[in-house]
Order: C-alpha cells, then sequence, then structure tokens
C-alpha cells in the first residue's frame, strides 16, 4: 500500500505491518488506508509494529483511531509490539492496557484458525 504499510490475510485476520518511522508525515499516508480497513464490519486485524523504528504521538493517535473505529463494527485489533521505547510510551500514556501488545505475530493470532 505504501513505503510505510502492507496487509496481508493471516489465520482469517488482516494483518497490518506497519514499518520505519511512524511520525506525522507517515501517519497521514496511513490514515486514509486504515479509516477504508475499518470503516465496516470485517475480520480483526493485528498491527504488526515489529519493523517500525521509531513512532511518535501520531502514530499513537493513529492507532487509537483504527482501535476505535474497528471496534465500532465488533473487530477487535491486536497489536504486536517488543520495541521497548514504543513499550515505554505506551505505560506512559496508559495505552499498554488498552492495546495489551504481545511480542510475536504468532502469539496476536494464535487461537485464529490457521
Amino acid at each position: 500500500m505504501s513505503r510505510y504499510m502492507r496487509t496481508y490475510p493471516r489465520h482469517g485476520c488482516v494483518v497490518v505491518e506497519l514499518s520505519g518511522d511512524i511520525d506525522v508525515e507517515a501517519a497521514a499516508v496511513i490514515t486514509p488506508a486504515l479509516d477504508t480497513l475499518t470503516d465496516r464490519p470485517g475480520p480483526d486485524l493485528v498491527v504488526d509494529l515489529g519493523p517500525v523504528d521509531f513512532l511518535d504521538c501520531s502514530g499513537l493517535s493513529l492507532l487509537c483511531r483504527a482501535r476505535r473505529r474497528a471496534t465500532r463494527h465488533d473487530r477487535r485489533l491486536h497489536l504486536v509490539c517488543d520495541h521497548p521505547m514504543t513499550l515505554r510510551i505506551m505505560r506512559a500514556t496508559g495505552l499498554i492496557a488498552t492495546f495489551r501488545p504481545v511480542p510475536t505475530l504468532e502469539q496476536a493470532l494464535a487461537g485464529y484458525e490457521p
């Protein structure tokens, strides 16, 4: 989809893999694509931050928006993240409890059919 985002199906979910620096510029590119993915009922989403090098408040806002839109359509949004700085920011903002990130894609997909 863009240099910041690619999507693919896996185990009945849509995996959204973000990469690079997720800042204001990246968020402006990613937001319309994520809005399209979350504007109607569909499979659950797994947002994989594994390839992300940096995530600022624009990136956090992007994740919150995607989660809010997905849950509006009874979809779940799982988050894959093991980057210490990103997890630190999520703890500081209180979002760690909201997203409950797991360190691997396999853990996020556990319980879904292969």
